[in-house]
């Protein structure tokens, strides 16, 4: 399959990413720690969703991970690090800790954010900021033995980093708040069966190889009709249908292409992959 033309993506130490096919897979790499979540975890996403958002020919974005469990969740040792560990003695240690915080969020968000769809593969244990990771996803896959867990409230402290914000549009509230409460671990099985994983597969290469083939079915679409959809879906999470549908109007108005429409109808009639431009490179202010 021809690699991607792209400058190449940025070096990473706790991850690897790579770019084929107009797919992005980021692949978590550190099984002996399971996956935890450091300081180079989130200079590593960071830096490799910036690549990704970047670059017009990416049109879809696989997460997965290596290693027996997908993560476990925030490193516990990182809270001994000084210069990590929030200060709880002043109103002016705890203000800079919600400034952390946010930071930490929005690098979430922006996996939330992404002009384009994101897949999440998970086997084992998806656990504490994990799940606050895969909840960003608009699709997620899992393993047999997957199972999620809101770890933080095991550890004495209230999950922060966006489960108990997002979970309550994905589930059931009840269903959220035993979650949340308990801190039990959610079986794959059941996570299916209320529609938070999309399908479970007996092994990690099967669903993989389902994740990648789902990732190709996207790349194939027009890229800006992609984008407009996930859009419009993350706008009627947040609004009345109303206002969603008045926001349709606007968005179609907007990106509405004839050339797109012929093509996909000519390219499903001759049974060949359809030709549609990419999305448009994007650079910060900054930088121009």
């Amino acid at each position: 399959m021809p690699t991607s033309t792209a400058s190449p993506p940025p070096t990473l130490s706790v991850m690897q990413l790579q770019v084929q096919d107009h797919i992005a897979h980021l692949q978590l790499s550190q099984p002996q720690s399971l996956n935890t979540m450091h300081p180079g975890f989130w200079r590593d996403l960071d830096a490799a969703l910036t690549h990704i958002q970047a670059h017009g020919d990416v049109r879809v974005l696989v997460i997965s991970s290596t290693g027996k469990h997908f993560s476990a969740g925030m490193a516990l040792d990182t809270f001994a690090n000084p210069a990590f560990a929030p200060q709880d003695k002043s109103p002016e240690g705890r203000a800079a800790l919600s400034e952390f915080l946010w930071d930490m969020q929005q690098v979430f968000t922006r996996i939330e954010q992404l002009r384009i769809p994101v897949i999440a593969a998970i086997q084992g244990g998806c656990i504490g900021g994990a799940l606050d990771m895969v909840c960003c996803a608009c699709i997620r896959y899992a393993t047999q033995e997957a199972f999620f867990c809101v770890q933080e409230i095991n550890i004495g402290m209230v999950a922060d980093l966006g489960s108990l914000q997002r979970l309550p549009k994905l589930l059931p509230m009840a269903l959220v708040k035993e979650l949340a409460y308990t801190g039990r671990r959610w079986p794959a099985h059941a996570a299916l069966q209320h529609g938070f994983v999309n399908e479970v597969f007996d092994a990690q290469d099967a669903m993989l190889a389902a994740a990648m083939q789902c990732a190709q079915e996207i790349a194939s679409k027009p890229p800006i009709a992609i984008w407009g959809s996930k859009q419009a879906l993350d706008f009627a999470r947040d609004h009345s249908v109303q206002d969603s549908l008045r926001q349709m109007g606007w968005l179609q108005a907007g990106i509405w292409s004839n050339r797109h429409v012929m093509e996909s109808v000519q390219a499903t009639q001759q049974k060949r992959t359809g030709d549609f431009p990419a999305l448009m490179p994007q650079r910060a202010f900054g930088q121009m």
